[in-house]
């Protein structure tokens, strides 16, 4: 009997193996179009985000440059030395404190800005002049960050530039502001947020567009005025979209932007300036240090990961949105 029963479940388990066989195959001839669609992205994720974290190795070994990828697992293991090194090193600090300093005024200052921005411009009713202010704002996204950093190094130019010159025309003496530390982070957040603010706004944008006209209907005849739909609907329309960027951004709030700072700070400005991206570019190809900085690199990734999994439990306690 119990034989048997071993047979028929032996059955019953071949015959549902080949009719998930059937149904993926089913479903690979029927989205074949979207799979190739999506392959560019899943080659790109592979190469440039999967396949580089074989390097994490490096971080717990003495690697020798030259050596190839061969040598990278020959290299001899010295377990926690390169964390133990930066933890301890004069510099911690104050790299830390600067990476998150930076993201932080970003966030604080740079996300709320393109909500505000969706909501503004979905409530211009001539269509014409809606889409030439969208298109307007998103072009400095599509600007290469050399040129903008060469265009802030022109408008604050203390000989010639456009800011100094109004100041001069008020009575106030040229600043040197790419020099002095106290302006860097002021001038990386407000350029930042100029640059992206567009862009960052079409998903909020979408969002809205997706609210039902019916909602809209029924509040103007119940009377509500402008602010009142826009903070009773449109509002909590975007929320859980709000929350999923949110907590999106938070995963990357110590990964400012190695190419920015790198092209506008100095040795004048390391004090507010100088972050772990910019720490670990010095270290490793500057000074050839690559377990070093592969060990600072991978601390920093840590953080940001420890930072998105602690907000999304919370947000999915607190809203039920979140991201898994």
């Amino acid at each position: 009997m119990e034989a048997r029963k071993e047979k028929e479940r032996g059955v019953r388990i071949k015959t549902k193996r080949e009719e998930r066989k059937k149904d993926w195959k089913k479903s690979l001839k029927r989205d074949k179009y979207l799979i190739i669609m999506i392959l560019p992205v899943i080659i790109y994720y592979l190469v440039f985000c999967y396949f580089p974290m074989t390097g994490l190795w490096m971080a717990f070994t003495q690697y020798r440059i030259g050596s190839g990828l061969k040598g990278l697992y020959l290299s001899e293991f010295v377990g926690l030395k390169w964390f133990q090194q930066f933890f301890s090193s004069v510099y911690v600090w104050r790299l830390v404190r600067n990476t998150f300093l930076l993201s932080f005024y970003s966030l604080i200052f740079g996300f709320p800005i393109p909500i505000l921005f969706a909501v503004a411009v979905t409530q211009v009713k001539r269509k014409g002049l809606q889409k030439t202010i969208q298109v307007s704002t998103y072009l400095p996204y599509f600007i290469s960050t050399v040129v903008v950093c060469g265009m802030i190094n022109n408008f604050l130019s203390p000989s010639g530039g456009i800011i100094n010159q109004l100041l001069n025309k008020i009575g106030i003496d040229s600043i040197n502001f790419l020099s002095l530390p106290e302006w860097f982070r002021s001038i990386y957040v407000i350029s930042g947020s100029w640059q992206s603010f567009g862009f960052n706004s079409i998903i909020f944008v979408a969002a809205i567009m997706g609210i039902s006209p019916d909602l809209y209907e029924a509040m103007r005849v119940d009377g509500a005025n402008k602010r009142q739909v826009i903070w009773h609907l449109i509002l909590p329309g975007i929320r859980p979209t709000i929350i999923l960027l949110l907590i999106m951004t938070l995963g990357s709030m110590m990964s400012v932007g190695f190419e920015k700072v790198y092209l506008l700070y100095n040795s004048a400005v390391y004090e507010t300036a100088d972050v772990i991206q910019t720490y670990v570019y010095r270290q490793g190809i500057q000074s050839n240090n690559y377990s070093y900085a592969a060990a600072v690199g991978f601390f920093n990734s840590i953080v940001n990961f420890t930072i998105v999994f602690f907000a999304n439990r919370l947000s999915r306690k607190i809203t039920d949105t979140s991201i898994w």
